[in-house]
């Protein structure tokens, strides 16, 4: 399929567009109608994390949750993509200490933690970061919850041919409404799997998870519970001072919302639609600006919300003295249809 991008967000620098970022935005509503977009909304890319609520969901409506007493922080952090901060950390190890299992077992790797105290603080007193500060750990940590609970081996479970693989592929199929047979399959930067499909069909699934008399009844009361963690726990989903956890402290339980590598970014939004966009170039920096400003060209922030969320909509361009010397713009507007 030819890419057919827009562009999304101009850096300036003083007053020279020093760099620009195209991609791609969709906005569906709960019955897969498509309500906005900008460039091609059926372009193929992959979900990377922005797929980790729906890779969560068979924790819940498989029974494992309730089995092991999962909590709704813990459903939070498998949903997650953290920054290895303390309670971050602490929460992956009570989940694995409640299936009996140990760091060993998590197939994630290893980098220090994002945030970048607690990645000074262990550096200070001479330790080396652990597979726990991964910002993968808690999904992982879910993946191993599903299989213990199915009695599924537990040293291959990032193989796309494993049973709790191949169990989320059909799940993201069925929500998603995009046959299993056309999902394209990636490895993730963790080691497990990754999807491709068309972005409308990312904007719908959170539709469909924010609105979930929208979906099967199979996934309706996980999905509630899930969206209700993420919203209850938005510290867990990333962490102090990012754009997931803000976005979602400052709008309360209006919307659920998850970040993904290479520049993906999706919003599910209660009583009405979904939004999935990409970057083209993978660059973040252009998530939060777009994001901001596709959401007020939606009205689905308010003027509390948007003066709350400003440093979001119009960053500042900070050079090494701290002081502004540029900000990123949103330039683009959203085609109804």
């Amino acid at each position: 399929m030819r890419s057919v991008v827009d562009l999304l967000a101009n850096v300036y620098r003083g007053e020279l567009v020093e760099s620009i970022h195209y991609g791609q935005i969709a906005v569906v509503d709960k019955n897969g109608k498509k309500i906005a977009e900008a460039g091609n909304s059926r372009q193929i890319t992959y979900w990377r994390s922005a797929a980790k609520p729906f890779q969560t969901l068979p924790v819940i409506f498989s029974g494992a949750a309730e089995k092991y007493g999962i909590t709704d922080e813990e459903l939070a952090v498998m949903a997650a993509s953290h920054n290895g901060e303390e309670e971050h950390v602490r929460t992956v190890q009570g989940i694995l200490d409640k299936i009996g299992l140990d760091e060993a077992a998590l197939l994630c790797g290893i980098h220090p933690p994002y945030h970048e105290p607690t990645a000074r603080l262990i550096y200070q007193q001479g330790k080396e970061p652990l597979r726990l500060h991964n910002n993968c750990s808690g999904k992982h940590a879910g993946l191993l919850t599903i299989s213990k609970y199915y009695g599924w081996s537990l040293d291959d479970y990032d193989q796309p041919g494993h049973p709790v693989q191949r169990l989320i592929l059909k799940t993201i199929a069925e929500i998603t409404g995009y046959p299993e047979e056309k999902i394209l399959l990636g490895v993730d930067g963790c080691g497990v799997v990754v999807f491709g499909l068309p972005l409308e069909k990312m904007a719908y699934a959170y539709a469909r998870l924010a609105n979930p008399d929208s979906l099967p009844q199979a996934y309706q009361e996980a999905a509630r519970r899930i969206t209700s963690s993420m919203e209850k726990y938005p510290q867990m989903v990333s962490g102090t001072d990012t754009f997931n956890t803000d976005l979602m402290k400052v709008t309360g339980d209006k919307l659920v919302a998850k970040s993904g590598a290479e520049g993906i970014f999706c919003v599910g939004v209660h009583g009405q639609m979904g939004v999935a966009l990409k970057i083209a170039d993978g660059n973040s920096r252009a998530v939060p600006p777009v994001t901001m400003e596709t959401l007020s060209q939606l009205g689905l922030l308010d003027d509390k919300e948007l003066k709350q969320l400003e440093k979001y909509h119009h960053p500042e361009v900070i050079n090494n003295h701290q002081a502004k010397v540029g900000t990123i713009e949103p330039t683009f507007k959203l085609k109804m249809l």
